[in-house]
């Protein structure tokens, strides 16, 4: 029985079935964690749904920018475009209703207090606490989730506000709880925001930093396991790992084993 984490599917279905079967990946005795974007701009996100929803027992995902996007697609917050055409097959599907429902369900963020290891699609803010991320994550969960669905789905959308605050107001709160979690990759010096960034790890050089990189963060010790961030690509470091390789850029789909010193195996995109 082993525990493996994985990095953005993005609808690579082939592929995210192929590292299965190279990491011999047992259905009925091993686990999966996956990092988030299991539907988007590949062309299977279908297939991916509908296997990852059989095997919901051995399973834990987050919730990612591109899952989020196909919530809005179904519940009429924004109109299919170009942009969007693969996942026409999931709003057409028979099953949609019950794949769409799964996705909803997901939790922003999964904290293994045994081994301390925090997994969430984009990162944690500096100023919270594993605690403190964990309570507003939970808090989004409970309304995308009840019946505030449509209205966080439609206030979602937005880069302000930049700068955290517990004076925001409600859909300021939540729109910042969903780019932190699911958006975010580096910050200003002050902790801001910019979620227009899309580049690799900043040089020391510019007025921008990774996350991760955050001297006066709150998160003590804890391991954090992250996607979302293809151009920094497969990152392992004592606190920090990225499993975003960039499999739908036509780079590779990478696994980890965190129950063997994160032993890492990669597929390469065919």
């Amino acid at each position: 029985m082993s525990l493996y984490a994985i990095g953005d599917i993005h609808g690579c279905y082939d592929s995210f079935r192929r590292l299965l079967d190279k990491i011999n990946f047992d259905e009925k005795g091993d686990s999966l964690w996956l990092t988030g974007d299991l539907v988007g701009r590949g062309t299977q996100s279908l297939e991916t749904l509908r296997f990852l929803e059989s095997i919901k027992n051995n399973l834990v995902s987050v919730m990612g920018n591109h899952d989020l996007h196909i919530l809005a697609l179904y519940y009429h917050v924004i109109e299919l475009d170009k942009d969007s055409k693969s996942l026409e097959k999931i709003l057409d599907a028979p099953d949609s209703d019950k794949l769409i429902s799964w996705l909803k369900d997901r939790p922003f963020l999964h904290f293994d207090n045994n081994r301390n290891i925090l997994l969430v699609h984009a990162g944690i803010h500096p100023e919270w606490t594993i605690n403190e991320s964990i309570a507003y994550a939970n808090e989004l969960e409970g309304l995308l989730q009840g019946e505030q669905t449509k209205n966080i789905l439609e206030n979602m959308y937005g880069n302000s506000p930049t700068k955290w605050s517990l004076d925001l107001n409600q859909y300021n709160r939540y729109r910042f709880f969903i780019n932190v979690f699911t958006r975010m990759r580096v910050l200003r010096s002050d902790n801001t925001l910019d979620l227009k960034y899309k580049g690799t790890d900043p040089s020391s050089m510019e007025c921008i930093q990774s996350w991760f990189k955050s001297e006066n963060h709150n998160w003590k010790d804890t391991t954090i396991i992250f996607g979302h961030w293809s151009a920094l690509g497969l990152m392992i470091k004592p606190q920090f790992i990225c499993l975003d390789s960039g499999c739908v850029w036509g780079r590779s789909l990478t696994a980890i084993n965190l129950d063997s010193r994160f032993k890492v195996t990669k597929i390469s995109h065919l």
